[in-house]
């Protein structure tokens, strides 16, 4: 599906997603849509927002041929891009080859009444708004652009080798006490960084509770490697929702730079295996259910997946050159979005210590899970422990199991010049994009 074929409607039965049969529109269900190469926390927040509009929420992503025909090449496959969507807490259904310009028939035959996107124009290859026609027809909201990240952005980090995103400390940077500016604007962005942190750690609807986030703070040495053993101090950045009775505290780590397919599949692996071991461990029984609706007055799996992001300084000491590519923030809200986790811990250490395990908020874990890993230099075996504890378990090869932060990196550099093209495009598509949002500001 082309862009010389946006107005094209699919026939009876080929929908790239079902429902095939047309759904009753309703002001409920939400449209969004857009590329989505590489899943940064910016796509997340317009899902939220648009998510918190309506009770459900469907994901148009556009094809790479589409994508190619009027803004360039992308990084990430087609399916790449359709697993970081499905990911995504806030999405409920996601719709592939959804046209580059929007077209009322696909958000009607779906039951959108509205599409929501950024307080940007996003035009297409011949320098039209791609939401021109549910702009006519009054079915188009405007949420707020998350600032400072965007795939070009990344794409230029990549390209310049550029470390100005590293946050040295996280927590100094919440309160204002690092960062660039005046006192005062360090203070009113570390809020802002707060407030984002805030909403992600929100459940499915975007408006109730969440994830629990945490941070863990210890000595730089405790951090990198397992020379030094700290239990080091963990506080609770934002209240959600604690483990219920029953549920195995279950413990993944990693940088997740770039978050992708490859770390999400390694985390929906790992919900997949314990909800497995609880069909094994009679779980998901008629009896206990209705036990732990009676005690907990809800249901709820048997995992408690929490996730430990490593600090910046961390990645760079293994990964070196301008590793990570995102900065702990960024990465740390790209996990926090995602569905198969229950919390995160900003700064773990990049070795689960007996201190740090035995120490840990919620217990020591029920299981510590590693995925395949081909891009880490390693000297030592972090998981020691966790395996001298017999809580280790190995994730084993998947589809997307080489994609990572160092393999997406090499896309971009083996086609340097056409991304380079890409950027340069881009600047001048945008200034020209706001030209037209001024414009379309003055007539409003």
């Amino acid at each position: 599906m082309t862009n010389n074929s946006i107005l094209t409607v699919p026939f009876p039965g080929h929908w790239p997603a079902d429902p095939q049969k047309d759904v009753e529109i309703s002001k409920d269900r939400i449209w969004i849509d857009g590329c989505f190469d590489f899943s940064h926390h910016g796509h997340a927040g317009a899902m939220l927002q648009a998510r918190q509009l309506g009770q459900s929420l469907l994901v148009g992503i556009h094809s790479d041929e589409e994508i190619m025909d009027n803004k360039g090449p992308t990084v990430m496959t087609l399916n790449e891009r359709i697993s970081a969507v499905d990911a995504c807490r806030w999405s409920t259904l996601s719709i592939p080859h959804a046209p580059y310009v929007t077209s009322l028939p696909w958000i009607s035959h779906y039951g959108c009444y509205y599409v929501v996107h950024g307080d940007d124009i996003t035009s297409d290859g011949g320098g039209e708004d791609c939401y021109r026609y549910v702009k006519a027809a009054g079915r188009f909201l405007v949420v707020k652009r998350t600032p400072g990240i965007s795939t070009t952005d990344l794409v230029g980090r990549m390209l310049l080798c550029t470390k100005t995103h590293f946050i040295k400390s996280l927590t100094r940077v919440l309160s204002g006490e690092e960062g660039s500016g005046s006192v005062e604007e360090r203070k009113r962005e570390g809020e802002e960084m707060r407030q984002r942190i805030r909403d992600y750690a929100t459940d499915e609807s975007g408006l109730r509770p969440g994830p629990i986030v945490m941070s863990w703070n210890a000595s730089t040495s405790a951090m990198e490697d397992h020379v030094v053993e700290e239990p080091g101090v963990f506080s609770t950045m934002v209240n959600g929702n604690a483990p219920k009775p029953g549920q195995r505290i279950v413990y993944v780590d990693g940088g997740f730079d770039l978050f992708s397919s490859g770390h999400i599949e390694f985390l929906r692996q790992v919900a997949q295996v314990e909800e497995a071991n609880g069909h094994e461990s009679k779980w998901f029984g008629d009896a206990a259910a209705k036990k732990r609706i009676a005690d907990a007055g809800e249901d709820y799996g048997p995992a408690y997946i929490v996730a430990g992001v490593h600090d910046d300084n961390v990645i760079n000491h293994w990964k070196g050159v301008n590793y990570p590519i995102m900065n702990i923030f960024e990465r740390g809200l790209c996990v926090l979005q995602c569905r198969y986790i229950n919390s995160i811990i900003f700064s773990a250490p990049f070795t689960p210590t007996a201190a740090y395990l035995t120490n840990f908020p919620f217990g020591t874990p029920n299981a510590v899970y590693h995925g395949p890993t081909s891009f880490m230099p390693l000297t030592y075996d972090p998981y020691t422990v966790a395996k001298a504890l017999h809580i280790y378990k190995q994730i084993g090869n998947h589809a997307f199991q080489n994609v990572n932060a160092g393999e997406i990196v090499q896309r971009i550099l083996k086609s340097r010049e056409m991304y380079e093209e890409r950027q340069r495009a881009k600047r001048e598509k945008t200034a020209v994009e706001q030209a037209a949002q001024r414009r379309e500001a003055i007539h409003l």
